[in-house]
């Protein structure tokens, strides 16, 4: 991306930062789906753990806005019923289920085993580049992304430029607390393996339950110094080193 171009999205997502710092999330969501510096807005959701309130607050706006759901090919099956379950409760209308290349599973996980060995490369063939490809019809993508999952999202912005993309996070500043109220409130659905101690939900083969008193996404890549899938990340490895 030219230098320009980038340097005017960054200015573009501080501009937008100072003027709803401290604004409410509806807020923030309208501003995302109605101002036209924003371009083509999608939303991007896991249908994950707390992922009904993003999506609720969505459906109040606009309910035919394009949602992007990554189908890796290895979600739990509760994530799939519950994908379906939450889109036609809320009267979503644009559901996008984006799936991995079959060429590139062919190449690099013909087995399904590539997450025990590389995670790394198993998440850039089933989210990263999947996603990128994805995004190329949008300007703008909002996430459900919050400071309380810690890490590198501890400090993140309510707009942020994100390589050629805008991205949003609106419910950045809610914390655990916030969230419940508003399942609550609005009395959302729940994601059947939050009953379980699932308090961040992923791929299968790479998400475990929670103790009380962990960070909420310790049950991600549980026994590695891996943190993130690498969809939220500017130079994230998209193409997998081919196997000899």
């Amino acid at each position: 991306m030219p230098l320009d171009a980038h340097a005017l999205l960054t200015a573009r997502a501080a501009q937008l930062n100072a003027d709803l710092d401290g604004a409410s999330a509806e807020r923030i969501l309208d501003t995302a789906l109605r101002d036209a510096r924003l371009g083509e807005v999608a939303m991007v959701s896991s249908f994950g753990a707390d992922s009904v309130v993003l999506l609720h607050l969505l459906a109040q706006i606009d309910p035919t806005r394009p949602v992007l759901f990554l189908e890796t090919g290895m979600l739990f099956a509760e994530t799939l019923a519950y994908q379906r379950e939450v889109a036609g409760s809320l009267g979503l209308t644009d559901i996008r289920v984006i799936r991995p290349d079959a060429a590139d599973l062919f190449l690099h996980d013909a087995d399904g085993v590539l997450h025990q060995t590389d995670q790394d490369a198993c998440c850039a063939i089933r989210k990263v580049k999947p996603l990128e490809l994805a995004l190329q019809d949008f300007d703008t993508w909002i996430t459900g992304r919050k400071r309380i999952h810690g890490g590198a999202r501890a400090e993140m912005p309510l707009f942020e430029a994100d390589g050629s993309h805008i991205k949003i996070n609106p419910l950045a500043a809610w914390t655990g607390a916030d969230l419940a109220a508003y399942m609550e409130a609005h009395d959302l659905p729940r994601h059947p393996l939050v009953a379980k101690g699932f308090t961040s939900i992923g791929c299968a083969p790479c998400t475990t339950s929670t103790l009380p008193g962990e960070d909420p996404r310790a049950g991600r890549w549980r026994a590695s110094d891996k943190a993130e899938c690498g969809i939220h990340f500017d130079g994230a490895r998209i193409w997998p080193a081919t196997r000899s």
